[in-house]
């Protein structure tokens, strides 16, 4: 699809355009920010469970929501969020998100019982489902050319940066106990941040939206919900339930109730009622093929973040801080491969992906032969090439991809497709963790201790070098071109 000058953009109140300067330029950190906070709620509480589990008595039903319940309400309200964005405004939208999300982070950090956590946390995930999509929909609008192109790959440097940082920050947190809070600091320091975010997209992001005011699909927006929940559910319960028949039933019905979303809104599209997904969106083959590049990938780093931990601190006996600081090369990998990956991209188009694709599969294989040879060892020093590498590869993959789905998309359905991306990623980490986390407790054999998470790790290496292999095969079938400076 060409680009497009379709929606309208007005500017805040006493601002003139920001075609160049600090005002153009400030957007992106206010938006980056708010992403930062967001992707981090995933990882940093991994950390603080288990204090969080002593003050608070939580069972281990509640422990599991207070991590499931995020992530759960984000993936379910992405793509109709991504409308209202449309619809009503994306800096509005943004703004009304952004300060939900801030009460219900101080929420969470003053939660007096386990239950009210739990809460909070779907609040959490509910209010960021709204700021997710208005974000990218925002650097999608506001910057062209190269200039979204580097938009593009700072929105993905920081969705990378913060899952691979979010144990180490987390850890640090609990480590200081500042003013004796603990594990809620975790929490309350979303606080701050969010406030100052807040008053910048104030002064600096312009509005956007969608010409036309349009109507908002309550059929569709029922049907997908529903349709999402019925999937993620499961995926996130299932293995801790022993994947009993309602996971089963529950997977079954979502697959034919997000059919019935798709054919609905292909009618909808045929008639020109205002779908929430336009469909030809789908006819572009680097979003088509993108998007499942988009879930294997995401399948692939959710797991390997979530089971690297568990390996590291169950299996080698690593504190949190400690086993945060041992992904700090990993970050550091990213970080480098990310600021490199965007000229690269300029002048090779999809190779960087392929580029990044082999990396990561090197990287991954290198960790496996590490583990398997170094067994249980107090000089875990030996995983750091393997760890920068796979770092590396994440990067190089992610850091375009973002632009690579997007970059020719119509200014109209830019909100859409950014729900629809973001609807994605989260998808694609349910699902690598239920699977990656079949392989890994099927292995996990305790009477086999000392050595039983190596072997349990070691096995599901086996499928994420697999997703490696097939995201390196798919990216051949994107197209050729390279990005314009």
């Amino acid at each position: 699809m060409s680009e497009s000058t379709t929606s309208t953009v007005v500017e805040p109140p006493g601002s003139g355009r920001p075609a160049h300067g600090l005002r153009y330029w400030a957007t992106m950190p206010v938006i980056l920010a708010a992403t930062f906070m967001v992707a981090l709620d995933f990882f940093i509480v991994n950390v603080a469970i288990p204090s969080t589990q002593r003050e608070l008595g939580a069972s281990p039903a509640a422990i599991q929501f207070i991590i499931a319940g995020y992530w759960l309400a984000l993936a379910a309200g992405l793509i109709i969020c991504g409308r209202l964005g449309d619809l009503f405004g994306r800096r509005r939208m943004f703004l009304l998100g952004l300060a939900a999300f801030t009460l219900a982070s101080a929420a969470c950090g003053l939660a007096p019982t386990a239950e009210f956590l739990v809460g909070a946390r779907i609040a959490q995930g509910l209010s960021a489902s709204l700021m997710m999509p208005q974000g990218l929909a925002i650097l999608g609008v506001v910057y062209t050319g190269a200039h979204r192109a580097r938009a593009f790959t700072a929105y993905a440097m920081t969705l990378g940066l913060a899952s691979v940082c979010g144990q180490l920050i987390g850890g640090l947190l609990i480590e200081a106990d500042v003013a004796g809070l603990g594990w809620r600091s975790c929490y309350l320091v979303n606080v701050p941040v969010g406030l100052l975010t807040f008053a910048l997209t104030l002064r600096y992001v312009p509005e956007s939206r969608a010409e036309g005011r349009g109507r908002l699909d309550f059929v569709g927006t029922l049907l997908v919900t529903v349709g999402l929940v019925a999937l993620v559910l499961p995926l996130v319960e299932g293995q801790a339930r022993d994947w009993p028949l309602w996971t089963w039933l529950m997977m079954v019905g979502s697959v034919a109730l997000l059919a019935l979303f798709a054919v609905h809104q292909n009618r909808l599209g045929a008639r020109s009622a205002d779908p929430l997904i336009d469909m030809q969106l789908f006819r572009a083959r680097a979003f088509s093929i993108g998007l499942v590049v988009t879930v294997l990938f995401n399948m692939l780093m959710g797991s390997f973040f979530l089971f690297l931990a568990i390996y590291l601190q169950e299996g080698q006996g690593v504190a949190p801080l400690a086993s945060g600081i041992l992904f700090t090369p990993i970050a550091v990998g990213y970080f480098l491969a990310s600021l490199a990956a965007e000229p690269l991209a300029r002048r090779l188009g999809r190779h960087v992906l392929t580029i990044g694709a082999v990396v990561m599969t090197v990287g991954l294989t290198l960790t496996y032969l590490t583990v398997d040879r170094i067994g249980i060892t107090p000089d875990l020093a030996v995983l750091v090439p393997a760890f920068a590498l796979s770092g590396a590869g994440m990067g190089f993959v992610l850091a375009p991809l973002t632009n690579t789905v997007l970059a020719g998309i119509d200014p109209r359905y830019a909100g859409a497709a950014s729900g629809v991306l973001a609807t994605s990623q989260q998808v694609g980490g349910a699902v690598g963790v239920a699977a990656i986390g079949v392989i890994f407790y099927g292995v996990l054999d305790l009477t086999a201790a000392p050595l039983a998470y190596a072997d349990a790790f070691l096995a599901g290496l086996i499928g994420l070098i697999a997703f490696a292999v097939v995201i390196a095969v798919l990216i051949q079938f994107m197209p050729r071109h390279r990005q314009t400076p």
